[in-house]
């Protein structure tokens, strides 16, 4: 008998347009104990069934109609490159099975199937499945979530990510501003999809960064110009907001805003009305507004850089996307995904993940959050050759670090005294769970020295 928990949480799809071979290899798996199964007779349908229920394991015919076993399984490999798949193939394409191993295949069976040859060679691949695929998404998450196909290109688990969800699922029908906040990579441009995508809005996403731009250029992209609006201008520019007509108009790093195009937005989200550059003509526009900063806006506002009533009027609705270092839960599934697209797309095989390779990256500050990661791995990649991935091919992890690294500047290895204070108070806090008593004792200081050091880190935090 075959392990059963091996497959309850995936099912094992069975391709083969046979039917009397689809019988054959469903009975023999259900009397071993494998009972979460579905059986495929039509090529075509296997892709669109992964797009409903990832399968642990796939069992493909290699000789089929419309599309043939080797055509589907290199399809297979550019999207799921983890999922094991046993083919299944007559004496006369044992050259061909052989050829479908090389490109990811992990074992064949021949036809007519013999039923011990069939369980060791799925005992097998299920024992692969379970060790180089990340743990399933816990289904409870996705329970309240009414489109998770909405969120089907953001790769996490974490409970604060679908709390997000949810939330984009109410606001999604307003026709209000969204606000998105949150550090540089954490993924504010990707959110803005699935927001577009449940408004049901028939106009398209129209995306455009503005930092950078001044007033002129701003006006210009987002409103566009009349002929003889300036000089060279001799025929007429649809503007960003024309082509998002009915749809959603994306304002990425939208705190780099200058002041007097800050000044036409508000009117654009006041009266929903704007002026193309060159005419006195007003247009009025029915795109939704999402804008998007890495920056504090309430900061900006005290430094006189950015409007108090423009805040009000982005943030009717807000959501703020925690930075990947409070998402480490997802840091295994967001490394096995850049990993493989890497591979893919480099064309070098798929590597394993070592743990020790995880829980390192587990304790470095990824500033850049995903992209960062991301970034990481494709360089580690580019330089990887067989065997685990290790740490020392990512920038910054390893000691193969490109450029000048720590080990050039010896003043880099110490923290200063303020930062090496602000360690010590943390440390004993968070040893002693937060008893000021007990951590002052540590620290070997009273405790009203230790509770005034800690307002004054309390106040120089950002």
């Amino acid at each position: 008998m075959i392990n059963r928990q091996q497959t309850l949480d995936r099912p094992i799809f069975i391709v083969d347009d046979e039917p009397e071979i689809l019988l054959a290899v469903d009975t023999c798996l259900r009397m071993a104990g494998m009972n979460h199964t579905i059986t495929i007779s039509d090529a075509r349908d296997v892709i669109r069934q992964m797009e409903r229920q990832v399968p642990g394991l796939i069992l493909l015919d290699l000789n089929m109609p419309h599309i043939n076993g080797e055509r589907l399984l290199k399809m297979i490999r550019k999207t799921y490159p983890r999922i094991p798949v046993i083919v299944l193939t007559g004496t006369i394409e044992v050259e061909t099975a052989v050829k479908c191993m090389k490109i990811g295949a992990v074992d064949y069976v021949l036809k007519p199937v013999e039923e011990d040859r069939l369980l060791a060679a799925v005992k097998q691949a299920l024992d692969y499945g379970n060790r180089y695929n990340p743990e399933p998404l816990p289904s409870e998450l996705f329970s309240q979530i009414k489109n998770p196909k909405a969120f089907a290109h953001i790769f996490t688990q974490d409970k604060k990510m679908h709390s997000i969800f949810h939330y984009i699922e109410a606001i999604a029908p307003s026709s209000q501003p969204v606000l998105i906040l949150g550090e540089t990579g954490v993924g504010k441009e990707l959110i803005s999809l699935p927001i577009h995508t449940l408004s049901r809005r028939k106009g398209k996403l129209v995306k455009v960064n503005v930092a950078g731009l001044d007033d002129n250029v701003f006006s210009d992209t987002l409103f566009g110009h009349v002929p003889g609006a300036f000089t060279g201008a001799q025929k007429t520019r649809q503007g960003l907001i024309e082509q998002a007509a009915g749809g959603t108009l994306f304002l990425d790093e939208i705190g780099d805003l200058a002041l007097t195009s800050q000044v036409k937005l508000l009117r654009l989200l006041q009266e929903r009305e704007y002026l193309p550059l060159g005419s006195d003509q007003i247009r009025y526009s029915d795109a939704r507004i999402i804008a998007s900063t890495n920056l504090d806006l309430w900061a900006l506002e005290k430094e006189g850089r950015f409007r108090k009533d423009l805040i009000y009027r982005l943030s009717t609705h807000t959501l703020t996307l925690p930075p990947l270092r409070e998402r480490l839960l997802d840091l295994p599934l967001l490394l096995d995904r850049f990993v493989c697209q890497a591979a893919h797309e480099l064309d070098k095989p798929v590597p394993e993940l070592p743990k020790p390779l995880i829980e390192q990256m587990e304790t470095y500050p990824f500033k850049g959050n995903i992209r960062e990661l991301k970034s990481m791995v494709y360089d580690a990649m580019s330089r990887y050759k067989k065997g685990p991935i290790t740490a020392d091919l990512f920038k910054g992890l390893g000691a193969s670090d490109a450029g000048p690294g720590p080990e050039d500047d010896p003043a880099s290895f110490l923290p200063t005294l303020k930062e090496a204070s602000r360690e010590l108070v943390e440390k004993a806090m968070k040893q002693t769970g937060g008893n000021q008593s007990e951590a002052a004792a540590i620290l070997g200081i009273s405790q009203q020295a230790l509770s005034k050091r800690l307002l004054k880190l309390k106040s120089e935090k950002p």
